[in-house]
């Protein structure tokens, strides 16, 4: 039996993939927040659909223990890159993150990437978990507060300037590789480009990594939208994003790049 054959077969497991991922190869997910869609942000791209709890608030959503068999269930025939925590909502509202990758990190002896929103970066024992990642994508879609409202629709305590400061305070302390991952749903103007631009230099980034809504927003939860195939399983609805053109995202790459000399990665139409 495959690793994804074995994966499949286990019901509601913590564990999915691997995903092919264009910025980490494969991929195998672990999901901390589990069955109900949680997160401080409700994207209006996210592949998960409308999320179903909107909090910023921690706690323990999938016991340690259940990670920990989910992953021994598992036999590693195929080539896993990474593991990466992301799933069913923001992962740093798990309060068991920093044993999650642990225990990533012990059982699987691969690389341990964290997809966050950087909503909670603010917070010490947050920050300190993270540390132990070998990889940090956090999410910066917004230029202006306006643009953080109208696309990431944060919870109400979360605010622009609070998520740069978060950043900018876990970049001073955070020793491994941290990249800022930005969804682009339409052309920038050359004002945005130039406040993205300041708010780069200002945090320093390993890398930048631009993204684009490839994959279908779900009208209706489902667990398989947690993979990058979702389609391959949602009967459902589901609401197809437009995106800009390989040209446009490949043009503001090189920009960025350019004026910060900071490696930027990008995703295509297609790609």
């Amino acid at each position: 039996m495959s690793a994804m054959q074995s994966i499949q077969s286990l019901k509601c497991s913590s564990v999915y993939g691997p995903v092919k991922s264009w910025r980490f190869g494969n991929s195998l997910g672990i999901d901390p927040i589990g069955v109900v869609s949680t997160c401080s942000f409700n994207c209006v791209y996210c592949q998960l659909g409308k999320i179903q709890t909107h909090t910023n608030q921690r706690q323990i959503f999938v016991n340690t223990s259940q990670i920990i068999e989910d992953l021994q269930a598992l036999a590693f025939d195929e080539q896993v890159d990474v593991v990466t925590l992301s799933g069913s909502g923001e992962p740093t509202l798990a309060l068991n993150l920093g044993e999650i990758l642990a225990i990533a990190k012990q059982l699987t002896k691969r690389p341990t990437v964290v997809l966050t929103n950087a909503t909670l970066l603010k917070d010490p024992q947050v920050r300190h978990a993270l540390k132990s990642a070998d990889i940090v994508a956090a999410k910066l879609d917004a230029i202006s507060s306006n643009q953080l409202q109208r696309v990431n629709q944060p919870v109400a305590t979360i605010n622009l300037p609070y998520i740069l400061a978060g950043i900018e305070q876990f970049r001073g302390e955070y020793q491994g590789n941290l990249a800022i991952q930005t969804m682009v749903l339409s052309p920038w103007t050359t004002e945005m480009i130039e406040l993205y631009i300041q708010q780069i230099q200002r945090l320093q980034p390993n890398e930048i990594q631009l993204n684009v809504p490839t994959r279908p927003r779900v009208l209706v939860r489902q667990l398989e939208a947690r993979g990058n195939d979702a389609t391959e399983f949602i009967p459902n609805a589901m609401h197809q994003l437009k995106c800009i053109s390989t040209d446009i995202i490949t043009a503001l790459a090189d920009t960025i790049n350019c004026a910060t000399n900071i490696p930027v990665r990008y995703r295509g139409v297609g790609v």
